[in-house]
């Protein structure tokens, strides 16, 4: 049975009624933009993202693409370290398509405009964390910008796509088992607009808000698993949370993150002391896979009873660093740090969602003419932890192939329906607004400290008990108030912890990024392959 979230309509200025488009499509990442562009002309499309045109997760990208390029690399080498880093759980017909079709999508990229930098012979190629080949293609260390800044160039340059800034989806129009749209808050004018469709794109990143530290924008609360959740969608793996095991530990450096390729270059980790530890954790030390990288910073920290450890690479030498990562060198002298001339205070940070609304090969969701890409799917691609630089890979084969779904469905010409008003019902303005601050807050500090990197029953227990209590008091309040952009990620960034929670604690093993002190081995038997978690009659439950 779907929720029908279009069943109550409330707490909205007013209506204004946008006429209707062949595409809607929600975020201006990698994914969004790259479907968007690959619609055809004769299109209506309609793109829209919560703030700039610029603010996505995409141009927080440092690393690169995951690619095979080279004669001495392989399409089998590649799913091989992506299944490995998987634990298991990756699915290998989605790892097969990703891999194949990334060099297409690569070169199709260079077509838009994005500079890549290359070497005698092809691409110069960074190696990171879990890869058996150097095979990341980079455009030096902000490959996200150059990719960001290059799709933009071209999306403005088309007429059929007219772009809605700072437009927030509050939530998706369902009508039966279909999406005719979304619900969206104009923040200039305080209004509610019905951007109807006739196929949607969710394409609004990640949720790493949703925990204290983070390498994410601001931007990344959860919209699009959220309101999948909503209208009805499964939602796949939402323990498997990534920790980045290095960002910059500043009080000033909010979200900033420290490349992986730092330590494929040769970057080493060190206590406050001196002593080089990850030699105690993994044969492969510092180019261990994430979690186990990001695991090892945690046992240290704790133990030790440290803020942060050191990640150095000056042994190097200044040319060598000043050449290989010129932004991070750039960006980290802000902050009163030489790269070439000392190590970096570091620490582990939520980074990346491997879970998200299911989807199959051509980015369907359970919903009709609703589809995503991107960090807001779940693929089956990364399993229990995500391969470095696979999600840029992931992000352009996946929109690339829901774009055709999205030509596909549009080109049936259905009528769309009648779309109800979406009323007030006496709600108004909040004067009250330490009440969100307070309720943000809290979920991000419980998320991490209950839901983090290591867990325990006890822990995912109490924090069930608090998000339960803090859902209703949300609910009670989004009700009775006008929708404020603050307001609706608050709401998203506590369904999302819901689903996490809910996840996690059904998992009762430790695999990949989800690492639990009362289970800390895979069973011997056979394993749970996919959380499901799905809103039912309106409460949610794990499948």
């Amino acid at each position: 049975m779907t929720f029908d979230i279009n069943s109550i309509y409330r707490n909205v200025k007013c209506q204004d009624l946008t006429p209707w488009v062949d595409v809607l499509i929600i975020g201006s990442g990698l994914s969004g933009l790259f479907a968007a562009l690959k619609q055809p002309r004769d299109f209506k499309v309609a793109l829209i993202t919560k703030r700039e045109l610029s603010d996505s997760e995409t141009v927080f990208a440092q690393g690169g693409i995951s690619c095979v390029t080279k004669a001495t690399d392989s399409f089998k080498l590649h799913a091989e370290d992506t299944l490995k880093t998987g634990c298991g759980l990756a699915n290998k017909k989605i790892v097969d398509i990703v891999v194949g079709e990334a060099p297409a999508r690569l070169r199709e990229l260079e077509e838009y405009g994005v500079k890549f930098n290359k070497a005698p012979g092809g691409y110069d190629l960074h190696l990171e964390g879990g890869h058996s080949r150097r095979r990341i293609v980079h455009a030096e260390d902000h490959t996200g910008k150059a990719i960001e800044d290059a799709l933009l160039r071209c999306l403005r340059r088309r007429k059929n796509i007219k772009i809605y800034e700072n437009h927030m989806a509050v939530n998706l129009i369902i009508r039966g088992a279909s999406c005719w749209g979304a619900y969206v808050l104009d923040e200039e004018t305080l209004r509610i607009k019905a951007f109807k469709s006739r196929a949607t794109l969710l394409a609004t990143g990640g949720a790493g808000k949703s925990y204290l530290y983070t390498s994410n924008p601001d931007v990344s609360t959860g919209d699009g698993v959220a309101m999948a959740y909503r209208a009805g969608c499964r939602i796949l793996n939402m323990e498997f949370m990534q920790f980045h095991p290095t960002c910059l530990f500043h009080p000033e450096a909010k979200s900033f993150l420290i490349s992986e390729a730092v330590r494929g270059e040769g970057g080493r980790l060190f206590t406050k002391s001196g002593r080089r530890f990850m030699k105690d954790y993994h044969p492969m030390k510092e180019l261990a896979p994430r979690d186990i990288v990001a695991r090892a910073i945690d046992d240290v920290l704790k133990k030790t009873g440290d803020d942060f450890v050191y990640l150095d690479i000056s042994y190097r030498g200044a040319a060598f660093v000043g050449k290989k990562f010129p932004y991070l060198s750039s960006s980290v002298e802000k902050y009163g740090f030489d790269m070439g001339q000392q190590p970096l205070p570091v620490v582990p940070a939520a980074h990346y969602m491997c879970g998200g609304v299911a989807t199959d090969s051509m980015a369907a969701t359970d919903i009709k003419n609703l589809f995503a890409a991107g960090e807001t799917a779940c693929t089956g691609l990364h399993g229990a932890n995500r391969l470095a630089s696979n999600s840029l890979a992931e992000a352009m084969v996946f929109s690339s192939r829901a774009a055709g779904s999205l030509i596909k469905c549009a080109r049936r010409k259905k009528k769309i329906p009648e779309i109800p008003i979406w009323k007030t019902y006496g709600a108004r303005p909040s004067d009250e607004a330490v009440v969100i601050s307070q309720n943000w807050d809290e979920i991000r500090r419980f998320m991490w400290n209950y839901v983090g990197i290591v867990r325990s029953t006890k822990r995912l227990i109490r924090a069930r008990n608090r998000i339960k209590n803090m859902l209703e008091e949300i609910d009670e309040y989004y009700w009775n108030f006008l929708v404020t952009r603050d307001l609706i990620e608050l709401r998203n960034i506590a369904q999302v912890a819901e689903i996490t929670i809910k996840s996690a604690l059904s998992r009762r093993e430790s695999r990949g990024t989800h690492f639990m002190i009362d289970f800390p081995a895979p069973p011997k038997a056979k394993f749970k392959r996919d959380t499901v978690v799905k809103k039912l009659r309106g409460k949610a439950s794990v499948l």
